[in-house]
This record gives C-alpha cells, structure tokens and sequence, in this order.
C-alpha cells in the first residue's frame, strides 16, 4: 500500500526531508480518506511525483538543491505575469515583490487610466484600491507590466440568464428551470452513420426549447484522435482546446447530396456499410470513426474542387492562431505515423525525438511537406466550431434561457494534442484519477494528464484561460468535471496503482477568479461535478462564487439514509436523478446495477450480491416512501421490474427542488435501464457506446418522454429583487 496510518512507521531524517519538500510544493503529505480515516503517503510515493513536478530528491544532496529551487520561485521580487483580483475588493500583490508605497498604473480593458499607490504598511501585504470593473487589465510598476485579471463576485446564473432571455416559456425575474443531459455520441438521426452528430443536437435542442427547457446539457466534445477511433472515451481526450471532429454530419458540410454522391461512388458495399452502422445499438466508434473520416475527405476534396475561397474558414484559421495550426499538425502527425508504424503512433512521447516539439525546424518544414493534410484538419474544425454554434444558436432561437451545457473534462490524454503542443505546462509522467471512495474501492487512475500548478503560475494561466475560453465558446453553461482539482487533484504514476498517488494542492481561488471573469465575458453559467470526496469549506467557496454543484437522488440523504424531502435539497446545486457514472432510475429500481458490480468484482469490501440486493430493498421501500410524502407518487410500491412509477415521481421530486436548473437524463427520460458509463471498467461494459433508441426528431414524440417533460414543468419563483448579491 501507499499509505498507511499515520502513527505507524516513523519516518527517518531524510523521509522528514522529503516530507517537508512535498509539503512545499504543494502535496498532501497527509489526508483523510473517504471513510474519514487519517492516511499518509509513503515518501516512495513523494519521490516519484516529486520527480514529476521536476523537484528530484532520490538523494539528500537531490532534495536539498530542489528545495533550494522552490524557495527560490517563491521568493523571487519579480511579479506574476498574472495576478488575479475580484472586483470591488483591494487588490492583493506578492509580499516578497517590494511594491510597498510604488506609484502604479493601471490601464483598463475599456481604455480608462487609473493612477495607483501601492499601500505603504510594510507590515501588511501590499494592496491597490479596489477596481470597479471586471476584466484583463494591464498592470505597470516600474519597468516590470503584468496582467491584472479582475472578476466579477460571482459567475454568470441561470437567474441571469432567464432576465436576458424575454418569452414566454419564462416568467420576468424567474431563477428556476429544467432541462435535459444527453450522451451526444448515441443521438441517433436520419442518415448519421452510427455517431450522434451536430445537427441532430440542434434538433433535439430546438424541440426541447419548444417544450420549455431552459437547458439541453452534453457530454463532452472535446478533440479526440481523428486517425484512431479506437480511444473514444469523452472525458480522455486529445485536446480540451478543440472539437471532436466526429460529431460533424457529413451531411451539412455540402448537403445530403453530396454525401450520396460519395457513398454511390463507393459502390453497394459502402452504402450497406453505412446504413448497418446507422442501425446499431452501441456506437462501433473504431468503424463508424474511419467511416465518418472517409466521408469528411472526399467531402473536403469536393469544397476545394469548387475553387471558392472561403472567408469565414480564412477568419476561423486566423483568429485560431498558432493553437490551431499546432493541432492540425499533431492531427496530421498523428495520422502519418498511423500509416507507417502503428506501434509508436498512438502516442507522440514514443514518435521520433525530433518531432516533440511543435515550433522545432523540422516540423515546419513538415508542415508545408503536409500543407494538403494540415489545411484538412483546419476544415475539420472549422466545421464542427460552426456546427457547434448553430446547435447552442437553435436551442436559443427555441427559448431556452441556457442553452447548450457543454462539459469540460478534468484532462487531457498524456499522449494526445494538448500535452504535445502544451508540453511545458503539463506535468509529465503522472495521472489524475481519485483514491479508494465509496464507489470506487480500488481507486481510479483515469490515465490522463493534468496541468502543473506551478508552471500555471508562472506563464500566467495562459493555456488554463485558453482552454475555459474554448469551452464557453459555443455553449450557454459549462459543467466542469470533477471541479475539485481546482483546488486539489489526486494524481498517481501513470499506469500505476491508483493507490500510488497523492493529492497536489491548486490555486484555487485564482482558477475560481477566472473562471467567474470567462463566465461572464460569455454570459454563460458554471456547473461544478462535485460528487466525491471534497475538501473541508470546498462546497462554500463554490456557493460563494456562483458555480453551482451537483445534488443526484440517490446522494441526497440524512444520517439515517433516508432521502432528503426536496425542499431540503441545495439551493446553489443543480438537481438531477442521476449521472453517467451512476445507475439510471430503472436501472437502480431493477437491480441491474447490482448485477454489473457483482459480475465484474466490483462490490464494497466483503459485500455479497444478496447482501447489496437486500439493502436495495430497503432503499427502494424509503425511496418510494419519499416519493409518497413529496405526493410525486400515489399507491402501493410498485414491484421491482415495474420502475415507470418511480421514474415519473423521480422526474416530479427533482422538479420541487430548489435548485435553478432540474436535469433529467436523457436515459430517465426515455426509462433505459443501463447506464452510459461503468466506473473501474474499460472493455468488461459498453462504456460510451450505447444509442437511443429513436432518433432526435422523434424522441420526444414518445409519450412517456412528453409525460415526464410535463412533470419537469416547475412552479416558478420570482425573485426577490431586493436581495444583494446580484451585481456581478
């Protein structure tokens, strides 16, 4: 094991040494477990990550000169090239800068110029007088001019967003709402080729706005590997700056007869191809993914054959700038080394050493070698950016107040675009994941990489600022996944036992600052995925800031395990039934989650199947027993393999909650029984595969979707328009 209890094994000098250096650079030497339960990491453990974050100390002489290295960082007298502020607050500086009583100048993003004294107390931290607007300000002192990130007190709300959106779905002043979470990749529509596309999202989203959602949340549509459909999990993908180019229907780029033009040229068998991996039930990524490839470039042969120049795809390259060309050519890298040796390829840190580094000679002269298959890539996103907004563009013009909720992954694959081309500013060789919990008794290591906090620091949250940007791009919310790595994340060895790991402390308020500034540049709300194990005060610091957390059904719970009436529910959270980590209602009702876990060895520790299904009983007996007292339900507990009682009154409990948005599943919606991911799992369940079963034109037709979509319809609250808080 990793750890072990605290009072065992007294350390030597030198794991004391090791210990004081993990504490400096921000790790969690000891933490309490899920079970409440004091834990140190082993200082074997330490070495390894600290070693990552490039503090070596496998010898004391190692250890010294690094801690000599921090406190060097630490108390350097030269500024941040970033520092954060919120608005209307004294602005706080480094006390080691020697700043105290300098005259300043501040030049705002509207262009007002603000003379300055830093306060002269050298007793106290150096302050500025507070600045009344929020955003990217510029600080000078001296020679030295650093960026002055101010925030609004708190992130754009759904309450925000229902006083900018006038109709008659709303009520003037009304701060709650519902709405739906879809699994994007198995929507089905008309001719897809087997993958949930754009255009059947700004379907879907247009006629769920019509019923009167506020918001249609997605899962995450990152980058993946466009040359290996093989790794097609949302939350491991290539590059968090980037779409998915998977998600394009072909079918939009030059219309749908094009698309048919292509497949008739490609004979019977491509065209039966295609109309089989349609009809699926599970997503077959490794050959819809080469399929839609396909498509996409014959499709782009034909756009260049037309010999019209595109300005809105020159804008979209320009303003892309230099992040988007490097992800062309790691697209086109990618796909090159695939074509010649499949071994290396699936991972740039096993790719020649000469294309490592994106700016290198080499890969310039590569990249005009591969101008054709770069400029491919460009197109590709391009595509999905416009596809994109025309969706979050639908679900607005429809009335929702929100629109589009996308989801952004905790990380990014180690091996894929935004640690190539961000290679600096990620730390190398470790993993974010989660250590034993609840659910997860084996811990998690999630295999994929995770920004250093210290390089965030010092190059000015440049990437972590680009990637919230993308992110609220084309959407009107953004659920951040696992939100508490702003503040501390888990990471272990990569490949390793998650047991490995530790926990590396982040700049939380400073990441908290930014995101409220984006939230607001994009008039766009913050979700937080808080479900685990989270820090002491994490759950104030979000209410504080405006980011709304998660409140699911079958967590909402006193001490006694009997669920929470749904006026006790968190007024600063979304409510929701379930996730996708989690057992949909009819899922839960049956059992059939049970079955999985007992199947695949995935029980609590020293539990049976007929022990769990006993306590399932019981915990569907106070389920309905909720359900009865919210008067959601009427009668008698329905039997097990009968849950379409229990869905509606699921669908009705959440809708009295005060929560600003009720987020049904799609899946709750519909009344599916398994869920879209299983936890601890990668090819023992279908994760990320399963398809609706009816297509986003007709989904909602089906009456018990229109039937719960009714009990979602919430009694609206007006707000109290005296109450403070409501200037950003």
């Amino acid at each position: 094991m990793t750890f072990a209890p605290v009072e065992e094994n007294p350390p030597s000098d030198y794991d004391r040494a090791v210990f004081t250096l993990a504490a400096l650079a921000g790790i969690s030497v000891d933490w309490i477990d899920a079970y409440n339960q004091p834990q140190r990491v082993t200082p074997a453990s330490l070495r390894t990550i600290l070693a990552a974050l490039g503090l070596p100390c496998d010898s004391h002489r190692q250890g010294l000169d690094s801690m000599a290295q921090l406190q060097r960082a630490n108390q350097s007298r030269e500024l941040p090239p970033l520092i954060t502020a919120e608005i209307d607050q004294p602005v706080s500086l480094p006390e080691h800068c020697g700043l105290h009583g300098r005259a300043c100048l501040i030049t705002l993003e509207s262009g007002r110029k603000l003379d300055r004294r830093v306060s002269d107390d050298d007793s106290r931290t150096p302050t500025l007088e507070a600045i009344d607007e929020y955003g990217y300000h510029r600080l000078q002192v001296g020679d030295a001019e650093v960026t002055l990130a101010v925030a609004p007190r708190r992130c754009y709300s759904v309450a925000d967003a229902f006083d900018a959106t006038p109709h008659k779905h709303f009520k003037a002043h009304a701060d709650r709402g519902w709405g739906l979470a879809l699994q994007l990749y198995g929507l089905r529509s008309q001719g897809d080729g087997g993958i949930g596309n754009f255009t059947g999202l700004a379907e879907l989203a247009a006629r769920a706005g019509t019923e009167g959602a506020a918001a249609l949340a997605i899962s995450p549509v990152h980058a993946m590997f466009a040359a290996d459909a093989h790794r097609f999990s949302p939350y491991s993908p290539s590059s968090r700056l980037f779409l998915n180019v998977l998600h394009i229907d072909p079918a939009a780029v030059l219309g749908a007869d094009a698309v048919a033009q292509v497949l008739n040229e490609g004979g019977p068998e491509l065209l039966a191809r295609h109309q089989r991996l349609e009809q699926t039930s599970l997503v077959n990524w490794p050959e819809a993914g080469a399929h839609r490839m396909m498509l996409l470039r014959h499709l782009y042969a034909m756009f260049r054959m037309q010999e019209r120049p595109s300005a809105e795809l020159a804008a979209f390259r320009l303003q892309g700038g230099q992040a988007l060309a490097d992800h062309a050519l790691f697209e086109t890298l990618h796909h090159w080394q695939q074509t010649r040796n499949i071994d290396i390829a699936s991972d740039w840190r096993r790719w020649p050493e000469r294309y490592h580094r994106p700016g290198s000679a080499e890969l310039k002269r590569l990249a005009e070698e591969q101008s054709g298959e770069v400029d491919f890539h460009i197109f590709l996103q391009w595509q999905a950016s416009r596809w994109m907004q025309a969706a979050q563009q639908s679900a607005r013009e429809a009335g929702m107040a929100v629109g589009l909720i996308a989801d952004l992954a905790v990380g990014a694959d180690n091996g894929g675009s935004q640690a190539w081309s961000h290679s600096s500013e990620m730390i190398t060789g470790l993993s974010a994941g989660a250590p034993p919990d609840l659910l997860n008794t084996r811990g998690q290591n999630w295999g994929i990489g995770a920004f250093s906090p210290l390089a965030l620091r010092a190059q000015g949250f440049r990437s972590y600022i680009a990637m919230l940007r993308s992110a609220f791009a084309n959407a009107g919310g953004v659920r951040i996944d696992h939100v508490m790595g702003l503040t501390r994340l888990w990471l272990a060895p990569e490949g390793g036992d998650a047991n490995e790991g530790a926990y590396l402390r982040y700049p939380g308020r400073d990441l908290l600052r930014l995101i409220a500034l984006e939230s607001w540049r994009h008039r766009a709300v913050v979700i937080g995925e808080d479900l685990g194990t989270v820090p002491e005060g994490f759950d104030a610091d979000l209410k504080e800031a405006g980011l709304m957390g998660i409140g699911v059904l079958w967590f909402q719970r006193d001490a006694r395990a009997n669920f929470l009436p749904p006026q006790q529910w968190p007024g600063h959270a979304i409510a929701t039934t379930s996730t996708h980590d989690l057992p949909t209602v009819a899922g839960w009702w049956r059992g059939s989650d049970i079955g999985w876990r007992t199947k695949l060895d995935l029980l609590m520790p020293g539990a049976t199947d007929a022990q769990t299904r006993a306590d399932r009983n019981e915990d569907r007996s106070l389920l309905w027993q909720a359900l009865l007292d919210a008067d959601c339900v009427v009668g008698d507990q329905p039997p097990d393999d009968a849950p379409q009682d229990v869905i509606d009154g699921a669908a009705a409990f959440i809708a009295q909650t005060p929560a600003p948005l009720a987020l049904l599943p799609i899946e709750d919606l519909l009344g599916l029984e398994e869920q879209p991911n299983l936890p601890g799992t990668v090819d023992t369940h279908p994760n990320w595969q399963r398809r609706l079963p009816a297509t986003a034109e007709t989904l909602l037709d089906h009456a018990d979707c229109r039937r719960r979509m009714r009990l979602l319809q919430r009694t609206v609250h007006v707000k109290n328009t005296d109450k403070t808080g409501r200037k950003p």
